[in-house]
């Protein structure tokens, strides 16, 4: 569905180099902290930004080269755009409706309804949640095939955020082939509703795994100095120095449970990787 091989995008000294793909029916993660490339890999994902090397391929073929009829089947969501604030839902309404041969008018206007967002005022004067809402409904409006979300969350509370999450899965549940590229700072979010997930830190990816995989099998060690000596490391990716020792992550967390009992293994979530990730050090 889409696929990043290899691909360069340098602004100063931060530079970008990502190698990773969006299957067919499938729902992909990209995480990292603020700076750390995601944003800059949406754009070039959408052909926004020029690249200095390496291939992006849509729907098969390279990004460059996509019709105007192959563009029609992406929705998306970027944290910096969205239509005029002196637009209404009416008036976006009719836009959508000149673009997409297959954006439905009516059923536009009811999701909007759903969710509670007037027709007639305009967007300037909605809540940063409104907006939200907004921008969503607007990537889903017309049958895309691919969704390219950034930060699509941002703003809402939790009930916001829950409708949003679940309008979206019931758009993907429609066709089997549909698929997502999302990326969010509430980890919760994600790890409810990606198949799988990549972490980005300064410019690179240095993770990818199942979800799944990720909260059933990582897990965090907490040992002392003397512990931290005599343990097996094998399946050790990094660790961070802390007061009592260390805090290790790991993707075997039974093969610690089992074997090292005098250890402290706990569960972790995404936020728990990340940070690690990005500000332990490899072992």
């Amino acid at each position: 569905m889409l696929k990043f091989a290899g691909v360069k995008k340098q602004y100063g000294t931060f530079v970008l180099d990502v190698s990773m793909e969006v299957k067919p029916g499938m729902v992909t993660g990209l995480i990292g902290a603020n700076g750390a490339g995601k944003s800059t890999t949406f754009k070039a994902a959408l052909n926004l930004i020029p690249t200095d090397g390496g291939e992006i391929r849509l729907f098969g073929k390279n990004v460059e080269t996509l019709t105007p009829q192959d563009k029609e089947k992406l929705g998306v969501v970027l944290s910096d755009s969205g239509f005029s604030d002196w637009l209404t839902v009416n008036d976006v309404a009719v836009v959508l409706d000149a673009m997409y041969r297959d954006f439905s008018k009516e059923e536009f206007l009811r999701r909007c309804g759903e969710f509670g967002l007037p027709f007639k005022k305009k967007i300037r004067d909605f809540s940063t949640g409104m907006k939200a809402k907004l921008k969503l409904l607007v990537a889903i409006s017309h049958e895309a095939k691919l969704l390219i979300l950034d930060e699509p969350t941002a703003g809402l509370d939790v009930v916001g955020r829950e409708e949003l999450l679940a309008l979206l899965q019931d758009y993907l549940g429609e066709q089997e082939e549909r698929s997502v590229l999302i990326s969010s700072h509430i980890a919760s979010d994600l790890e409810k509703f990606c198949d799988d997930i990549y972490m980005i830190h300064d410019g690179k990816i240095i993770l990818h795994e199942e979800t799944d995989v990720l909260l059933g099998s990582y897990g965090i060690l907490k040992v002392d100095g003397s512990q931290y000596e005599k343990m097996d490391k094998s399946a050790i990716l990094c660790r961070k120095k802390e007061e009592f020792g260390y805090c290790l992550l790991t993707d075997s967390r039974q093969f610690y449970q089992e074997n090292e009992p005098g250890l402290i293994v706990e569960k972790c979530g995404i936020d728990d990787v990340i940070l690690l990730m990005t500000k332990g050090e490899r072992v």
